[in-house]
């Protein structure tokens, strides 16, 4: 059995799963307070296998990656990765696999998993995970990808985690766009940040794609990003409704912060709950690295006339 070790475990985050365990509690009972006290919440739909799509940081990749391992080391315990499915994936002819170097230095997809292990641990019975490591994909690539995994996505025993942070702003990171000088920093940065954020609730590929060339935005996750509005748009196609996204007061937040699948009425819903930045900046000589979180809620009535079409 080939196991993918916790290699940022003792430095990134806790290598202690009782420890982890705590802070896990505490942070995802945080995170669920909007959840808790939202009266439209009726039913929570425990899927039986998590996709998680992660930018690949330390290698470059045409395309997207599959893992060779068999299962992922965590503080609280191994997550076993669905061998039919990367198979199913991998006879494709589309997907590289990754090296067992490759798979252990890259974090994107690490960080989320012990999340994922804590809340995918209450639900009875058994889960995989899928991990995919998403390249500098171009926009063809995105819509070929998006198309392939639109039928996992629609499928409501599936979650899908989407790795990303935004703008990585500074001079360390090559990037001191100011798309208002009259602004503080910060608060452009903020501008720069909900101007894609908005396109991306808009469902289209097409104008984030824009975006991005205009802005060249730092976001580190744009490519899985990408991947996912295509699977959205391919939903969308195939159950014969594209219209705009309407607003959708069913839809549940994920509390692990990530853009994940959830069930609603109406229109697919893309929505952001959250965003922050890990600094205020005033100076170029500071840096920050800005975090939003949204939810994807596909009613059931479009995921089914999806994967009947």
């Amino acid at each position: 059995m080939a196991t993918r070790r916790a290699t940022h475990a003792g430095s990134w985050y806790s290598a202690s799963g009782a420890e982890l365990d705590r802070q896990l509690d505490g942070w995802l009972e945080d995170a669920a307070q909007g959840v808790h006290n939202n009266p439209a919440v009726r039913a929570v739909i425990a899927p039986d296998r998590v996709f998680i799509l992660g930018p690949s940081h330390h290698v470059y990749l045409r395309g997207c990656a599959l893992s060779a391992c068999t299962q992922y080391e965590t503080p609280l315990g191994p997550l076993h990765i669905d061998q039919a499915v990367v198979g199913t994936l991998a006879a494709t002819g589309l997907f590289e696999t990754m090296s067992r170097r490759t798979d252990e230095d890259e974090h994107s997809i690490e960080m989320h998993l012990p999340y994922i292990f804590k809340v995918m641990s209450r639900k009875n019975g058994p889960f995989t995970i899928v991990p995919i490591l998403v390249g500098a994909t171009s926009p063809s690539q995105e819509q070929t990808f998006g198309r392939l995994l639109a039928p996992y996505l629609a499928d409501p025993t599936n979650l899908f985690v989407v790795s990303s942070d935004f703008c990585h702003w500074g001079r360390r990171f090559d990037f001191t766009l100011r798309i208002d000088p009259t602004l503080p920093i910060h608060e452009s940065i903020e501008r720069l940040d909900r101007e894609g954020m908005s396109l991306i609730e808009g469902r289209n590929p097409a104008p984030f794609e824009a975006y991005l060339k205009r802005t060249r935005n730092t976001i580190c996750g744009r490519h899985p990003i990408g991947v996912l509005l295509n699977a959205v748009d391919a939903i969308s196609k195939a159950s014969g409704r594209s219209s705009p996204p309407a607003a959708n007061s069913n839809a549940v937040a994920d509390a692990a912060g990530g853009l994940v699948v959830a069930a609603g009425d109406g229109e697919i819903e893309i929505r952001f709950v959250h965003y922050s930045q890990s600094s205020k900046v005033t100076s170029e000589r500071e840096s920050s690295v800005s975090y939003a979180s949204a939810f994807v809620a596909i009613p059931p009535s479009i995921a089914a006339a999806a994967l009947s079409s």
